[in-house]
Formats: structure tokens, sequence, C-alpha cells
């Protein structure tokens, strides 16, 4: 019901996350979906990859600092309100959103959203109960 989401953090300077992700590609791991956020000096590249264990023993390996996290990817309806109405839902419940970024798909009719919440286990059920889908690890990544 969870994915696991690679976090780096990346020394803001050029060039920085074009090595990062040379060495994501030289092992031969798909990138799924990224979100990065940054501030002067550093930044946070959130990954999703289709071999996430492997990923962190790699980037690891390369003396970056990573670490795996538990997040929900949860398909919503691709049109107006879709993505109002799944925050709805969780606003009911009083879940908070620590974070949050989309990703493609070749579903049209379908928009994914990656989501790290305080609770992943209430926040699934919670989403589940009102027929959102939520995807599995190897579904995102086969996507």
């Amino acid at each position: 019901m969870f994915i696991k989401q690679l976090s780096v953090f990346v020394e803001n300077k050029s060039g920085r996350l074009a090595e990062i992700t040379a060495i994501i590609a030289e092992a031969n791991i798909d990138i799924r979906a990224l979100s990065i956020a940054d501030t002067t000096d550093f930044g946070i590249l959130r990954l999703v990859v289709d071999k996430p264990d492997e990923a962190e023993k790699t980037l690891k390996e390369a003396g970056l600092t990573v670490s795996l996290t538990n997040v929900i990817a949860v398909g919503i309806s691709d049109k107006p309100g879709g993505f109002a109405n799944a925050m709805k839902v969780l606003a009911e419940k009083a879940i908070s959103i620590e974070y949050m970024y989309a990703f493609v798909s070749r579903d049209a009719e379908r928009a994914y959203l990656i989501m790290r919440v305080k609770d992943n286990d209430t926040a699934a059920c919670i989403l589940l109960e009102n027929g959102y889908e939520l995807l599995s690890e190897d579904s995102v990544y086969r996507m």
C-alpha cells in the first residue's frame, strides 16, 4: 500500500543534480517521480525509482546522504475538482500533509500524487474508504 521514496541531501552547486542522476542512470535505475526543494546552500531531492533499495545503496556508496521513507501514491480523477475532493477527504479527518508532488502517467483519466503525511496508515484508510486508488510499488514502477 505504501511506496518507498528516496530523500537525497544535495549541495546547492552547479552540476550536483547532474552527478546524482548520472549515478542513478549508470546503475540502470529508472526515475518514476521526483521533487526538489532547495535553500541557498542545499536541497532535498525526493525520488521514486523502480529499484529503491538498490538506489539507496548505490547513492550511499557514492558518499551521498540518503534515506528511505514510506509515502502514499494515490490516483485521483483528472478533472476539475479531483484534487480538491481528495484534499477535502483528508482535511475532514484532520490529516496534515507534510509535502506532496505529482507525477506523470500514461493514463489520461487519472492524475497521480505522492504524499507524505504524519500517519500513513490512517491517511491510506481514509482515502480507500472514500474510493481513492492507492498504488502499489509495482504499479508505480511500471508506469
